[in-house]
């Protein structure tokens, strides 16, 4: 399992990513993260909502009620022009991490 530590400077990336693909809510959006990780990583409930908060309040998504009719109503969030060139910086610095760390691997 990866330690959050080791990934916590690219959860923004990870949601980005999925809201992105389609708009989504906090459960949905954690329950994605596990499944394509595999399990090797599982968001906490308390990290994945204060990057929603920080993400929405610097303009890269946008929050909305859904049009649930049973059940209390989920807050989805959307991504905006922003949060896409957000993302895309995020992914350049990712490839450029990966280079840097890769010289110190076996």
């Amino acid at each position: 399992m990866i330690s959050s530590d080791g990934i916590r400077g690219y959860n923004d990336m990870i949601i980005l990513h999925l809201v992105l693909e389609k708009p989504s809510y906090g459960y949905e959006i954690s329950k994605a993260i596990k499944e394509r990780t595999e399990g090797a990583y599982i968001i906490k409930e308390t990290t994945l909502y204060s990057a929603f908060t920080r993400l929405e309040k610097n303009g890269c998504i946008q929050s909305f009620y859904g049009n649930e009719t049973n059940g209390k109503r989920r807050t989805y969030y959307r991504i905006t022009e922003t949060g896409r060139e957000y993302y895309r910086e995020k992914c350049r610095e990712w490839e450029l991490t990966k280079k840097v760390v890769e010289k110190f691997t076996a």
